[in-house]
């Protein structure tokens, strides 16, 4: 059965401009071998992505708190319930359970919502998906190829408050000289180092990765 969850604060704590509509999304939680991930999406566009977590109530968690205030509600599916979710969003979850097993997967197809971007926050995600499996850039490196040389650390700030890791490769983007810089998902540095290690090629790149 798809239950309906409210986080549990005031719903008074809701931000004023958002309709009902806004304020329900589906999400799907479902184990991986980088632990529970979750995604949800809305209008036929991923809305968010948490992954690494020991708990599909960790998963969930994680991911209400990286997109909307408390009080709103959350529609979760069971992982056996998405035949009449977009096809996308099936293939998705399928890829991401690949991604996960080591599997050289892109998500370059993934529709994403971009209205909370600006439309510098836009140019990094998009240079930023560019990167391929395999590669890595540094901050400095991916502010050039969105066209806005010198705003390393501006890159940083978009990529520290990413909706989409995995999905918006922000592990493959390190800091200047190869070092790892800095990494939000559980487990910081280690997952991101765990992430660089499982896609081999990119140590090759920078032999420099610590």
């Amino acid at each position: 059965m798809i239950s309906t969850i409210e986080r549990s604060t005031a719903t008074s704590r809701v931000p004023k401009n958002l309709s009902t509509s806004d304020q329900r999304i589906s999400a799907v939680a479902f184990p991986t071998a980088l632990d529970w991930v979750a995604v949800a999406w809305q209008d036929d566009l991923l809305r968010g992505l948490a992954f690494g977590h020991a708990s599909q109530r960790q998963a969930r968690f994680t991911l209400a708190r990286g997109l909307y205030r408390p009080g709103q509600f959350w529609r979760f599916p069971s992982i056996g319930q998405l035949a009449d979710e977009p096809r996308w969003l099936r293939q998705l979850v399928s890829d991401l359970q690949r991604f996960a097993e080591g599997e050289p997967v892109e998500f370059t197809d993934v529709p994403l919502a971009d209205d909370h971007l600006t439309r510098f926050g836009r140019r990094v995600v998009a240079a930023c998906r560019a990167i391929r499996w395999g590669q890595v850039k540094t901050y400095g490196e991916l502010a050039a190829a969105c066209g806005s040389p010198g705003a390393a650390r501006a890159v940083g700030s978009v990529m520290a408050k990413n909706r989409y890791p995995l999905i918006v490769p922000c592990h493959r983007v390190l800091a200047a000289g190869g070092a790892l810089g800095g990494y939000s998902a559980p487990d910081g540095l280690r997952m991101k180092r765990r992430l660089l290690d499982m896609e081999s090629a990119a140590i090759g790149v920078r032999g420099n990765v610590r």
